[in-house]
């Protein structure tokens, strides 16, 4: 791919950038998935789901933030004209989804310590519904970029308007398709998190059912980027590495039904977490080089060479301490689900009794 071949201080930037999104994709929006389940949930194991979730998502949630946090300070530092244009023309959707992770954060912490079984509904219910409106804002703020509306409006001036650069179509469904992403990925991974076989058989189900809905909204965005997004759409299609990308990320979705359908859970969180990362990194791909389409690219209005350079430092620097760290954290309080995996592999090849 093209961006692989021409790296530059400024490709390495955007490249970490595209990482930290992979990550808090996989990982943080599995948090805003189990919120959407937790809302959903229904029948006589509703109570018990809601508590799964709430332990499954107890220890990490606010480490995966971090995630977003490296790709906003990157785009702050080392683009600050994108970085401009973005915050100015996506107000709006933004600061609803900064407004959204607050809010299901605190309620998140309510609710585990409210006394009252009342209170602590009303507190699941402002934990869950942002767990839902938040994912469609990131998605919108995503898919309005890649129709170069933003772009275009800065680069026009006047006044910013408030909802035509992300009210639209292709937008919305993009924050949709993010949406059925989160939701997909937390109900893959929620199914190791638990030894009872109904809740896992549960989230099985929903897993499923999502990874249905998933493969409907794609084909959607699909559609409307022909003429919302070409040159996302373009990229997807003429290039020499669309064709192997989308076999590649189809192939992970089907290694992942079939893994769910046979109850190898390890499996499908390895291949749902593929075909996620995949997909990110065919968006980004299809829109290189241009961090805001039409203008904006890894050129126009960066910062000099030496701070993309100082950052790559800081970022490999940081590194040391920030991923043994999060290991750390996750096979403390994830490890259970790695053994989990193999035990039901281990069981699933054992020859049963005669």
């Amino acid at each position: 791919m093209d961006f692989l071949t021409s790296m530059t201080p400024a490709g390495g930037v955007a490249a970490a950038m595209l990482v930290a999104l992979i990550a808090y994709a996989l990982l943080g929006g599995a948090d805003y998935g189990a919120g959407v389940w937790d809302l959903l949930a229904r029948g006589p194991r509703a109570e018990a789901q809601r508590e799964l979730i709430a332990h499954a998502i107890g220890p990490v949630w606010e480490a995966n933030h971090v995630w977003l946090i490296v790709v906003v300070v990157l785009l702050f530092t080392s683009f600050p004209e994108a970085f401009t244009v973005v915050m100015t023309t996506l107000h709006v959707p933004l600061s609803l989804m900064l407004i959204g992770v607050v809010l299901r954060g605190s309620a998140f912490t309510f609710r585990s310590y409210d006394a009252t079984e009342l209170a602590r509904r009303r507190w699941n219910r402002v934990f869950s519904i942002p767990s839902v409106v938040t994912p469609v804002l990131l998605g919108a703020v995503i898919g309005a970029i890649a129709t170069g509306e933003p772009g275009r409006v800065a680069e026009a001036g006047g006044p910013v308007p408030l909802f035509s650069t992300w009210l639209r179509p292709f937008p919305i469904a993009v924050g949709l398709f993010a949406l059925n992403i989160f939701a997909y990925v937390a109900a893959v991974y929620l199914t190791l998190e638990t030894d009872d076989p109904a809740l896992r058989d549960d989230f099985r189900r929903k897993a499923l059912i999502s990874a249905a809905t998933l493969g409907a909204v794609a084909w959607a965005v699909h559609l409307l980027a022909k003429d919302s997004a070409p040159l996302v759409y373009e990229g997807l299609d003429r290039a020499s590495w669309g064709a192997p990308l989308r076999y590649a990320t189809g192939a992970m979705a089907v290694a992942a039904i079939v893994a769910l359908a046979l109850r190898w859970f390890a499996m499908a969180r390895l291949a749902a977490a593929a075909q996620v990362a995949l997909i990110l990194w065919g968006a980004a791909a299809a829109q290189y080089p241009y961090l805001v389409p039409p203008h904006l690219d890894l050129t126009r209005g960066a910062a000099p060479a030496i701070v993309h350079k100082l950052m790559l430092i800081a970022l490999g620097l940081g590194s040391l301490i920030l991923v043994p760290s999060l290991v750390y954290l996750f096979r403390v309080f994830k490890g259970h689900t790695f053994r989990a995996g193999r035990r039901d592999e281990d069981e699933s090849v054992r020859p049963t009794p005669a």
